[in-house]
Parts: C-alpha cells; sequence; structure tokens
C-alpha cells in the first residue's frame, strides 16, 4: 500500500514535461549561395522569447511542447519566409532543415539620387521648397513604394517634411540645430555602407536608440564587423543630377586577430543631366576601424565625409517656363565658352566617431560614442552695389512688363558674365582717373562653418526573457559660425562694406575701413551656440498575445547669439553685437505601441505620441544676421499623434492598412523675401524677415500598402494614401526690415489652408517579376493628388487691404469677393506618372555581377509641380489687385517642374 501511494505521490508531483516530450526545433538559415545568414530574425509566433541567428546561420527554439508551430524569418534585402510546422509528442529533436532567403533582387534599382539642390535657393522661405522623406527602403510595401516610386515625386508620407525625421549613426543623431533638418549631402555617396540600417521605424513607432520624433527614425551601426566580408565594385549612369557614379568597397570580416576593416570610397560627377547649367562633382569616403578585445568588449573608430561641389536650379514663373520651356535654368551664363553657375552649393562636414561597445553580464550591453563634426557649407550668389539686378528673369526684364519682347528676353535670357566683369572695370575709377570705386557686382558666399560635438551613450538589458529596457543619454555642443565672404570681384579691386539699400551705412559701424576683398567677410558675421541635454527610457514587454512598448523622453537646450558687427541700421545698433541672452528651452514627451497578437500571421498595432519640441536655432531668431532679436510668439511646438493599423502577414499576402491622426500646435515658420510694404508713412519696398507664430496644423488620413504573390514569381505591389493636411488656425504675422524695425500684421486668414511641399493623395499599383534565374523587372503607376502651392502669411492678413493710419478702413474695391480671389490657396492639377525597373545578377564561382536599370516618369510628363511658393513682392491691396487683372503676373508664384523621364543604370562586381 505505501508502494503505491508513494508511486501515486512521485507521479503527482512530477512536472508536466514528463507526460509531454519537449522538444528541441532547430534549423539553419542560408543565402541562395548556400552562405549562412548572420543576425536574421527568427520570430516564433506562439512564444515570446524570440531569437537570432547566429555566424553559421544555426538557430534553436528549446522545450516547445506538441502542437502547431509558425515562424517569420525576417533579415534586411532579403525576402521573409513564413515556416509553418507541428511538433508530435514524441519528438525530442525536430530539424527543420535549411530556411533559404532569396536575395530581395530590387534592392539595387530603386536607389533613389538625393537632390536637393531647390534647397539651395533663397528666393523663398525654407519652408516653402520641396523636401524628402527618409531615403531608405522600409519593411512593409507601403514604406518601399514610399521611398522608392512615390518618393521620387516628393510625395512624404502622412505630409510629415524632413524636420520631423532622424537618422542616426552611432546614436549621433545628424539632424541640423539651424534648421532641424537632416542634411544627406554629409554621407551623400555612401550607399553602400548606408544601404542597410540597423534599426528602421517608421512615423511615431517607438526606437530602441531615441525617443524619435513624427516622422520615423534611421539608425545605422557603422561598427566594422557588422558589414559583410566582400569587396564591391560599381558604376552608375544617369540623368538626374549628375552623370557618373563610382563606388569601390571591402569590408575585410573579423580576423583571428580580433581586427574589422571596412572602407568605401565614391565620386559622383557629371555637367550635362537634364536641366541647363546644372553640374556636380561630389567625392565620398568611409572607413571604419573594429579591434575586437575579447568577446565583451570592442572599440570602433569610424570616420565619413562627401566634400561637394553642386550647382543649383532656380524656381521660374510660368511666364518664364511658357518662354523658355521645362529645362530653363537662370542661375548660369557662358564665360569664355564654358557654362557657369552663379549659386553653387560647396559642402564638406566630415564626422569622426569612437564608439566602445561592452557587453556586460549576460543580457546587458552599453554602447558609448563621442563624435566630432567640422567644416563648412558655402552657397554662393551674385551680389550688386549701385548697379541693377544681374537676374535674367527680374521682372522689368519679362515681356509682360513691356520694355523687352520675348526675342529680346530670349537673347539674354542666361547671365551676362562679360558684362558684369566690363561693368567692374569702367567702374574701378571715378571721373578723375584716380580715385578708386568699388565693385558694382560681385560672387559672394553665405557660409555655415560647423563645430559639433557630441556624446552619445546607450545600454539596454533583459530584466526577463520577454522584457527589455532601453536608456539613452545624448548631449551635443554646437558653435556655428555664419558670416558672408567675397568669393570673386569679377575684375574689380574690392568691394564696399556699405549697405547700399539703407542709404550706405555701414554693416558694421566698428569698421571704418570698408573695402573688402577676396576672402574677406562682409555684410553680416555672427556665431551661434548651443547645449543640448536629452534622456531617453523606453522598454519593451512581450507576452504570447500582447506586445507592449513605452518610452519617455526629457531634455534641455541652451541657445544664444554672438554677434560680430555692430549695425549702421538704426533700429539694430544696440542688439547686433556681443553675446545675447540665453534661450532655455525643456522638452518632455512620452509613446507607446501596442501590439495585440491575432495570431502569427495578424496583428493589431495602435501608436501614440504626446510630445513638445523646441523651436530651432533658426525659428528663434527672426533675422540673426543682424540682430539678436527674437521671434515674437516662438514657443515650444506641441505633437499630438495616433496611428492604428492592421497588419497581415502571410506567405501569399502582405498588408498593411492604417489610420491616423496628428496635430502640430505653436508652429513657427519664416520667411525672407522682397515686399512692397504699405506703412503709416509711406509704401517701400525692402528685404521683409517674415515670421508667422503659434500656427497649429491637423494631418490626418489612411494607408494602404499590400504585396500580393500572384505565382511564385509574380507580385503585385500597391499602395494608397489619402491624406488631409491643413492649418486649424489664424496665427499671428510679424515681420521686421531695415526700414521699419518689427511690425505686427495680426492674424493671417489661413484657417484651411492646405499644407504644401507634397502631394496629399498618392496612388501605386505595380507588378514584379522574380525570375528564379536571379533576375526581374518591374512596373509601377502612380497617381499624385491634392499638390498645394505655399502661400505668403503676410498677404493673407488683414494688413494688405487695410488703409494705413485709416483707423482701419479698408481699400475701395477690398470686397470679400475680391479678397477671396486675391488670398484664395492655388491647387495643382492631379498628375499621372509611370516607372519601370529590370535587372539581372549573375554568379561566376565566388564573383557576383549585377546590372540594373530604373526609369522614373516613362512618358514623360512635364506639367508636374514638384513645389513652389507664392511671392510676397505685392503685400498690398493696390498692388495686388493690379497683379491678379494682369494676363500675366509681374510677381507670379515660383515653381518648380519636374525633370520628365529620367534613368538610373548600375552594374556592380562582388566577390
Amino acid at each position: 500500500m505505501i508502494k503505491k501511494l508513494s508511486l501515486i505521490s512521485l507521479f503527482t508531483l512530477m512536472p508536466a514535461s514528463f507526460y509531454f516530450a519537449q522538444t528541441t526545433v532547430f534549423a539553419y538559415v542560408k543565402d541562395q549561395d548556400g552562405k549562412p545568414i548572420e543576425k536574421a530574425e527568427v520570430d516564433l509566433a506562439q512564444s515570446t522569447g524570440d531569437t537570432s541567428v547566429d555566424k553559421i546561420g544555426y538557430f534553436q527554439f528549446v522545450d516547445l511542447k506538441p502542437g502547431h508551430y509558425l515562424i517569420t524569418v525576417t533579415k534586411p534585402n532579403f525576402e521573409s519566409k513564413i515556416l509553418e510546422f507541428d511538433v508530435a509528442a514524441d519528438e525530442k529533436r525536430k530539424d527543420l532543415g535549411v530556411i533559404t532567403l532569396n536575395y530581395n533582387l530590387g534592392s539595387d534599382a530603386g536607389v533613389i539620387v538625393i537632390d536637393d539642390s531647390a534647397n539651395d535657393t533663397e528666393d523663398g522661405g525654407s519652408s516653402m521648397q520641396p523636401t524628402v522623406g527618409l531615403l531608405s527602403s522600409g519593411r512593409d510595401a507601403f514604406q518601399n513604394v514610399s521611398a522608392f516610386e512615390l518618393g521620387a515625386y516628393w510625395f512624404r508620407p502622412r505630409g510629415v517634411d524632413n524636420r520631423f525625421e532622424d537618422v542616426l549613426f552611432n546614436g549621433v543623431s545628424m539632424s541640423k540645430n539651424d534648421d532641424g533638418k537632416v542634411d544627406f549631402n554629409n554621407w551623400g555617396g555612401l550607399n553602400d555602407v548606408t544601404r542597410y540600417p540597423y534599426e528602421n521605424v517608421d512615423n511615431i513607432t517607438p526606437s530602441e536608440y531615441t525617443f524619435g520624433n513624427l516622422g520615423g527614425a534611421v539608425y545605422y551601426n557603422t561598427r566594422a564587423s557588422s558589414y559583410r566580408k566582400q569587396t564591391s565594385l560599381a558604376y552608375s549612369f544617369t540623368n538626374r543630377s549628375y552623370l557618373h557614379r563610382a563606388i569601390a568597397t571591402y569590408s575585410s570580416g573579423l580576423s583571428k586577430s580580433g581586427w574589422a576593416f571596412t572602407f568605401s570610397a565614391s565620386r559622383r560627377w557629371g555637367d550635362r543631366a537634364i536641366l541647363d547649367g546644372v553640374y556636380q562633382d561630389a567625392y565620398a569616403y568611409f572607413a571604419s576601424i573594429e579591434k575586437k578585445f575579447s568577446d565583451r568588449h570592442s572599440l570602433n573608430l569610424t570616420a565619413f565625409g562627401s566634400p561637394t561641389y553642386r550647382a543649383s536650379n532656380a524656381p521660374n514663373t510660368q511666364e518664364v517656363y511658357d518662354l523658355m520651356g521645362k529645362n530653363y535654368n537662370s542661375y548660369w551664363g557662358w564665360q569664355d565658352g564654358e557654362k557657369r553657375n552663379s549659386r553653387i552649393r560647396n559642402v564638406y562636414e566630415p564626422v569622426f566617431m569612437l564608439t566602445d561597445y561592452l557587453k556586460i553580464g549576460k543580457n546587458s550591453n552599453w554602447t558609448n560614442t563621442v563624435s566630432y563634426q567640422f567644416g563648412s557649407d558655402a552657397r554662393s550668389r551674385l551680389d550688386w552695389f549701385h548697379a541693377a539686378d544681374p537676374n535674367p528673369t527680374y521682372y522689368r526684364k519679362l515681356p509682360s512688363y513691356g520694355l523687352l519682347t520675348a526675342d529680346e528676353f530670349r537673347q539674354q535670357s542666361q547671365i551676362d558674365w562679360n558684362y558684369l566683369y566690363n561693368t567692374n572695370r569702367i567702374n574701378k575709377f571715378e571721373m578723375d582717373g584716380i580715385t578708386s570705386r568699388g565693385a558694382s557686382y560681385t560672387l559672394i558666399d553665405d557660409v555655415n562653418k560647423d563645430k559639433t560635438f557630441n556624446f552619445s551613450s546607450h545600454f539596454d538589458t533583459k530584466l526577463k526573457d520577454n522584457w527589455k529596457l532601453n536608456v539613452n543619454f545624448n548631449y551635443q555642443n554646437l558653435k556655428s559660425d555664419n558670416f558672408r565672404r567675397i568669393n570673386d570681384l569679377l575684375g574689380a579691386d574690392y568691394a564696399n562694406n556699405l549697405n547700399p539699400f539703407n542709404n550706405d551705412v555701414r554693416y558694421n559701424l566698428d569698421d571704418t575701413n570698408t573695402r573688402v576683398r577676396v576672402g574677406d567677410r562682409t555684410q553680416y558675421s555672427y556665431q551661434l551656440t548651443r547645449n543640448h541635454y536629452s534622456l531617453n527610457v523606453s522598454t519593451e514587454i512581450d507576452f504570447k498575445k500582447w506586445n507592449v512598448v513605452a518610452s519617455i523622453f526629457a531634455s534641455q537646450s541652451e541657445s544664444y547669439r554672438n554677434g560680430d558687427y555692430r549695425s549702421g541700421i538704426a533700429q539694430f545698433t544696440n542688439n547686433s553685437k556681443g553675446k545675447s541672452a540665453v534661450y532655455n528651452a525643456l522638452d518632455a514627451g512620452i509613446k507607446g505601441k501596442i501590439t495585440y497578437k491575432i495570431n502569427g500571421k495578424n496583428f493589431i498595432v495602435y501608436n501614440g505620441a504626446f510630445f513638445s519640441l523646441a523651436p530651432t536655432l533658426n525659428e528663434i531668431y527672426i533675422n540673426p544676421r543682424v540682430s539678436d532679436f527674437l521671434t515674437p510668439g516662438v514657443k515650444n511646438q506641441i505633437i499630438n499623434s495616433n496611428d492604428i493599423s492592421y497588419i497581415m502577414r502571410g506567405q501569399i499576402l502582405k498588408l498593411r492598412l492604417s489610420g491616423y491622426y496628428t496635430t502640430i500646435s505653436n508652429s513657427t515658420e519664416l520667411a525672407r523675401y522682397y515686399a512692397a510694404v504699405s506703412t503709416d508713412s509711406g509704401s517701400y519696398n525692402t528685404l521683409i524677415n517674415e515670421a508667422m507664430s503659434g500656427a497649429d496644423k491637423r494631418y490626418m488620413g489612411a494607408e494602404l500598402g499590400f504585396d500580393v504573390k500572384i505565382t511564385p514569381t509574380i507580385n503585385a505591389i500597391g499602395v494608397a494614401s489619402v491624406g488631409e493636411y491643413k492649418f486649424t488656425n489664424t496665427p499671428q504675422v510679424y515681420s521686421v526690415d531695415d526700414l521699419n524695425g518689427f511690425r505686427s500684421y495680426g492674424a493671417a486668414n489661413i484657417k484651411d489652408y492646405k499644407v504644401a511641399g507634397t502631394p496629399q493623395k498618392a496612388f501605386s499599383f505595380g507588378l514584379k517579376y522574380n525570375s528564379p534565374k536571379y533576375w526581374w523587372v518591374g512596373a509601377s503607376a502612380n497617381y499624385l493628388m491634392d499638390q498645394y502651392l505655399d502661400f505668403s502669411a503676410l498677404n493673407k492678413t488683414a494688413a494688405m487691404y487695410t488703409i494705413p493710419d485709416s483707423g482701419g478702413l479698408i481699400y475701395d474695391g477690398a470686397t470679400p469677393e475680391v479678397i477671396q480671389q486675391l488670398t484664395a490657396q492655388k491647387k495643382f492639377d492631379d498628375q499621372f506618372m509611370l516607372n519601370a525597373n529590370a535587372g539581372k545578377s549573375f554568379q561566376f564561382g565566388k564573383y557576383r555581377v549585377g546590372v540594373s536599370i530604373s526609369v522614373n516618369n516613362i512618358l514623360n510628363n512635364r506639367n508636374y509641380v514638384t513645389g513652389g511658393f507664392e511671392q510676397g513682392r505685392a503685400a498690398n491691396f493696390t498692388d495686388a489687385l493690379a497683379e491678379s487683372q494682369r494676363a500675366t503676373p509681374y510677381f507670379g508664384p515660383k515653381l518648380w517642374y519636374d525633370r520628365g523621364r529620367t534613368f538610373f543604370t548600375n552594374v556592380y562586381l562582388r566577390f
């Protein structure tokens, strides 16, 4: 009896594993060539403990109970694979064999050529020029099509521009402090080493390495050993913003002695692209050297830079395009038989980083990076002193003004460099032939010389198998030297550092010597300093049916201006030289993500974010070139954003359907332009620094992206983005200028005006054939809708139609209907674009050769306006009414048109 009871007790107390044999499931992950794929992610749908593939391609799951399971294997640059299997009760080990991931063959065909030359002009405010989103392939159909198909036409997902995106290298943000935007020029041409991010989160999804913003974050890990061991050589030919590109990249892999090296270099050059007078010569280099001291400790040195010399293209009015065609560019002219562009951007800002990787215990990692970036960004343009505007498209030179016929305009439609040189030679001396005179025309550079020190620290740990914690700390110190200098005297002996638009007062009252020569500073010189501290903590908990991510941050920044010149303009004399007061800003925010796992293929995902965003340096100071005056009404932006998605990850169908709602409050937008302004003492033509403060915006819409495998080799990819991005209040408008100082214009009546710079609706459908013999061909049809012109805020205020010094009386004829007509926002026509791409790769032993070609806008549609802005020059009712009544306005909107049919061909050799 006792024995029977003992046996019963023994069986009762035994763990359930005795009754059900638990199984170890394992497999190897390899590419098409049979080589192991390291660090592929393996997601087991029925478990909270996912895993990754080791160096030999092996992974395993232990102690699986009998049942039906589903795993998803993913790796950047490879097509993901879903595998279902059953575990029987009597299996101790289950071998899934080799899981082969196919190359994403189209990855080299969709390379986006970064071209932001439209941002190199001062003809409008920075917010008025087209921008592009993060230039990287996303993880689903919508993000891929947005980047590579629609992105080529300046489409911005959810209407969010570059200001709200972030790119990090080893934890260091690449966003600029002056305008908050990412300058891709700093690593342009380094496609081989920046093609595959370590982390890529979309929109407001929380990141492990940063709190992020509205437009997502891309994190690059430049650790030398993380790059695949190989040598790659590539050559590209295109007609977009350059003609030729050559890239060479070498990665050694990790040696037995613990060293790893990755080097890359490239050049992009050419001067006969589609637009007239546009040329480029850009080099790039990248070096990453790692020393692995032990399995727990490595040190990595990274250096990269991209010295770039690039000519810009001008926006034009419709009158100019009708006369000269869509390829016309007014920024250049002939000199000694060669094309010379007056708007050259010459930028070189190298980055040096030292990163320490430390593994602590079994579950923790601590990564620290110190970086230093320096260099200059110079943008040239013509300047004139008591002389006529040399711009060929100056409104008095247009046929609509009546001084020149259309043929006469065409004959002098480019910059006449010989005339500029001859004018300077003639004007070298006064009538006495002895007293020298300064230049009538000069070529000047607007220069930013930044020195940026960063410290970034990232700590992550697994508190439990399903619970992860991340801590990020960042410090940045920026010292930005901003000035104008003489680039070329164009045959003159010197230039005068005097203000010709304000009675020739000295730009610098403390310097009686007003003669400046090549390399000298002129007109303005000041420094901006900013110290920024931020702390971000995030955590992720994974349950069987739920995944929860939470992220919080706090930051503090200190900014101030230090002027070198004491201005001769009375309004600014006492606020131009020396150190300003410190502008302090505090930020905080929270993000969250909740995923409900319906099953291994279907998910519901919610993201939410609420945070503040400190103003950039450009937003803090309304006219930093002259004074330290703060922008009236400048505040931290308050951002509230939510989205919800249904996601399907099937073997046949991959789909995401999302809805989003975002509000931005207290935004500040600045612009600089010449305007005819009515004041109590008369009407003046002057350079206006305009600020629109306290603007509220709303972004709402829905996104659909799907990728369906029609056959094993044919995929259909579709995207639909339906959005509405508009202003929801009437913000205040202010200006400051040399003649009137500060002015307040009251509220801008822009409620329900649309946010410009992107189509608000976009659709794409494509087919792609992937051959088992390593070639592919694809085509996509793209339809873009609801593109709007950016507006001048000053023209939308009551001051535009109110008689100065009249107690609020309005001009005769300024009826509500007329005012509506004068202030209505222009909407551009909807457009259709057709793209195609094809390619093939070959294997010859250890050598892989690939060729690809992509063609955008096959139908050569030249009617698509990629961006534009309303000129603010006619800023009073009389001029605005006269403009509206002209068949061809003098000051019509300035526009950029799509370049039409473009192609990009690429060939590479890898071994």
